[in-house]
């Protein structure tokens, strides 16, 4: 969905009027992020459009994860795409593997009942593994990667 789309979609369930008062701007000025482009591969000028330049600029995930605790929620960067037709017990193994590494990991920080800021970090990147890794395979899941594989011919006997 492109940026001006989405602030299209977001008008029809929040007042542009509201936006306009609390954002201390002019009410033309929030229906101008509703605009397509003036030319191909532009930008509004929105502050959609300027998040995004600046995360392709940057290439940076804290500049998402932050806009993302803004709502309350959690940045979770989009899978590498998985082949197709992997096999699906190594890959749920994985899984598996990443949830015991982030249990080993809020054990061993938990063991003297303190958490410190840095063991939290620690559990938090194991957490964001953990997240990421269930999240491709869920994609993949999604995708059909993980169908039955089709019958092989049966070998012709000889006459």
């Amino acid at each position: 969905m492109e940026p001006h789309e989405l602030m299209k979609e977001v008008l029809k369930r929040t007042s542009a009027k509201q936006i306009a008062a609390d954002m201390g701007l002019s009410l033309s000025l929030i229906y101008k992020w509703t605009e397509p482009p003036m030319k191909e591969g532009g930008t509004s000028g929105s502050p959609l459009d300027r998040i995004a330049d600046l995360v392709r600029a940057t290439k940076d995930p804290s500049i998402p994860q932050w806009v993302c605790e803004q709502a309350d929620g959690f940045f979770i960067r989009n899978p590498k795409h998985l082949p197709p037709n992997r096999p699906l017990i190594p890959l749920t193994n994985d899984i598996v593997q990443e949830f015991a590494d982030m249990l080993a990991t809020i054990a061993q920080s938990s063991a003297d009942s303190v958490i410190t800021k840095h063991e939290a970090r620690k559990i938090r990147a194991r957490w964001e593994e953990l997240k990421s890794v269930t999240e491709g395979f869920v994609h993949a899941a999604e995708h059909g990667s993980f169908k039955a594989e089709a019958p092989k011919p049966a070998a012709e006997k000889p006459a």
